[in-house]
């Protein structure tokens, strides 16, 4: 039978289950990245299972979050990921070396293999045909060790790329438009599959843009094929023996997808669903006004998109940009992991060359890595760049997470990035267009929102061409390779006085008596459940962190959700949080789910749950519910007594568990939604407590 290419990387590396969408399976991976605000607790997690040495063929350990370094918990956790990736043999990406998934992609993505990152922008390597997953950082540590990663086997979404892209439209406008097909909602468990002639005018970093924004959509993964562009990159890279060429086959089928939309308040979404997918079909309203919505894949003709805009506060509030044009702004920020490669940003400097930024704009620049950094200052564009009035920051994440560069109370900031939730920026009440490098330069010049066709005619700019090189500038002097495995003993791991242990999970009573500390809304996402920023610092600190939980829904002059989960959990109650749609959207930050747990939290109950933090929450012993009933949601208010009997029974295999109401009077129906070995996982106490009893068992 043909196969996806998904498929194939899939069924090379399955170890349990078998390739049937919705199933639990087991794969192998081949290599894992983390980052400094995830990676300390993924190797701290690492070392409580006792596990010497890393069994991947590659993990690499990066520093570029928190750069900063106000006060010791950046420069000690910073001491304590190079020390321990040397001693258990993880390579070291050095702070200022750049962002993890540039770098990744320049110096170690492979095609055909698998990548699992503590970081939910993972799937950029996606773009060099990698099938590369986000995940919490205790699943990370399990696949340092050896352990295969458990998913559900997902649905392949095709996305057929025809044509190619006009002057002054990008790889940006791209996954834009197809957030504002698929949306945000509604894509757990599916993979997104690019193929078609189209592809092949895409340059990896465009692939990548894709894959890495693919993020937004909610699926797995999204995968891109390996050809013959794929191969030009590996050899400018000094990397021609990591190619292998990866397509689907001829007639390989994609799987039909159905989404459940409001037939009103989607109808624009549907509307772009009738547009650009093949074989469509509406079915008639149901009671509540929601209509199915199928189609076999989705068609993008290159040659037809405009350049287009995704206001705060979600990626799939999309406009075009020529419906945003003449808006001022204060702000644009070029760079992030999604818009920072040689070529964006030899775009933007051809751009600027022999321009001034307008006087009420502020532009910054961050280069994804310190390879594009080097590639700029030899060729002259980074002084074009600086005399434009650009603001050249450091090769990391910065304000992409909230760590500077925040936008004026009440300004527009217009950025290249992936993210723009509300209060993601720094400042609340932010106003954050996420658009295109091109888009991006022309209006950092303009002063205003610019359709960059427009503008560039009027100012007779010609939009620049900007190939792949034939050779990067090659230079890992900072990335660090670790001891052999002879000296490992002799590594001396440094431990700061603000790295704390992070604590394991415990098994759930059989009886649940809790309290709802706090209600939440639709789209919540894990910014919103433990905030970024300033506050990064205190990620190897739960103890300290955990206070910050649900931060920003803290109301001046009342106890804080900390306080009041603590008081509960003193009290011997267990805390419950009550969440909307797609509660946990976003970062892979399993620190979501790791300090709600350190407060008492023991469950979440929501209509929908996103799947990273889903995973998360059972990793760490918390049970995620979701209403059999959505409408049950309006019926609890924070300080209901909820009840749940019979748990056991109902981790280890009930379909479905009654929860009692006692303030109310009510109960509600709830759905268990947990794969087979998750229930293993919940039963067990956690997944750090479930991989210690099979370490045991093994010996």
């Amino acid at each position: 039978m043909p196969r996806t290419a998904v498929q194939k990387i899939l069924a090379e590396h399955l170890t349990d289950g078998t390739l049937t969408p919705g199933e639990q399976i087991g794969i192998r991976i081949d290599q894992t990245l983390t980052q400094d605000a995830t990676g300390t607790t993924a190797f701290l997690l690492l070392e409580a299972m006792g596990v010497p040495r890393v069994r991947t063929e590659l993990s690499v350990s990066y520093v570029d979050h928190n750069m900063a370094q106000f006060g010791p918990e950046n420069h000690n956790d910073h001491l304590y990921l190079q020390s321990i990736a040397s001693k258990v043999g993880a390579v070291h990406s050095r702070p200022g070396n750049g962002i993890c998934h540039q770098v990744h992609l320049e110096r170690f993505a492979a095609p055909g293999k698998t990548l699992l990152g503590s970081d939910s922008h993972t799937p950029t390597a996606g773009g060099m045909g990698m099938l590369a997953m986000g995940a919490g950082g205790l699943d990370v540590a399990v696949a340092m060790g050896g352990g295969a990663f458990y998913l559900t086997c997902p649905r392949v979404i095709g996305v057929e790329l025809r044509g190619r892209l006009p002057d002054w439209v990008a790889a940006k406008d791209i996954i834009i438009t197809l957030l504002s097909i698929l949306t945000t909602r509604g894509n757990v468990g599916c993979v997104v599959e690019y193929f078609g002639e189209g592809v092949a005018s895409l340059p990896v970093p465009a692939r990548a843009t894709c894959t890495n924004m693919g993020a937004e959509l909610g699926v797995t993964t999204s995968v891109f094929p390996a050809d013959d562009v794929t191969r030009q990159f590996l050899e400018a890279q000094g990397r021609a023996g990591a190619f292998a060429p990866l397509s689907a086959d001829d007639g390989a089928a994609y799987d039909r997808i159905t989404k459940r939309l409001h037939a009103k308040r989607d109808a624009q979404t549907i509307a772009a669903i009738r547009r650009h997918c093949t074989d469509v079909a509406v079915g008639d309203p149901d009671a509540d006004g929601r209509v199915a919505v199928s189609f076999g894949h989705v068609v993008l003709d290159l040659a037809a998109l405009e350049p287009m805009a995704a206001g705060t506060p979600s990626p799939d509030n999309v406009c075009r940009v020529a419906d945003a044009a003449e808006t001022p702004i204060a702000q644009v920020a070029i760079g992030s992991c999604t818009n920072s490669s040689y070529q964006d940003l030899m775009l933007v400097a051809q751009v600027l060359r022999g321009r001034t930024v307008h006087p009420n704009v502020e532009l910054a620049i961050a280069p994804g890595s310190r390879q594009v950094l080097g590639m700029l200052a030899s060729n002259g564009a980074l002084a074009d760049l600086v005399a434009a009035g650009a603001r050249i920051l450091e090769s990391g994440c910065g304000p992409c997470i909230g760590l500077g560069f925040s936008p004026a109370e009440g300004e527009v900031s217009l950025r290249t990035f992936n993210r723009n939730f509300a209060g993601r920026s720094g400042t609340r009440g932010d106003k954050v267009y996420l658009v295109s490098p091109e888009t991006a330069a022309l209006s950092a010049l303009s002063g205003r929102i610019v359709d960059p066709r427009a503008t560039a005619a009027e100012w007779g700019i010609a939009c620049p061409r900007i190939n792949a090189p034939e050779a990067f500038a090659v230079d890992d002097g900072m990335i660090q390779p670790p001891a052999p495995p002879e000296q490992a003993e002799q590594v001396e791991v440094f431990r700061g006085s603000t790295i704390v242990k992070p604590p394991a999970g415990e098994p759930l009573p059989d009886r649940l008596t809790g309290e709802v500390t706090i209600t939440v809304g639709d789209k919540v996402t894990t910014d919103d459940i433990m905030p970024a920023g300033s506050l990064l610092k205190y990620r190897s600190n739960v103890p300290e962190y955990a206070r910050y939980v649900f931060n920003a829904m803290n109301e001046p002059g009342e106890p804080t959700f900390a306080d009041r989960t603590l008081a509960v959990k003193d009290a011997g109650r267990a805390g419950i949080i009550v969440a909307g749609d797609s509660y946990g959207q976003g970062s892979s930050r399993e620190h979501a789910a790791l300090c709600p747990m350190f407060l008492g939290v023991r469950v979440v109950l929501a209509k929908s749950i996103e799947r990273i933090h889903q995973a998360n929450l059972v990793n760490f012993a918390i049970w995620p519910l979701v209403f059999a009933d959505p409408g049950d949601y309006d019926d609890i208010d924070r300080g209901d007594e909820l009840v749940i009997d019979g748990v056991a029974e109902a981790v280890a295999g009930g379909e479905t568990i009654a929860v009692r109401n006692t303030t109310k009077d009510s109960t509600y129906t709830c759905r268990v939604e947990l794969a087979p070995r998750q229930r293993q996982i919940l039963a067990a106490g956690g997944l750090l407590n479930a991989t210690r009893a099979e370490g045991s068992n093994r010996s």
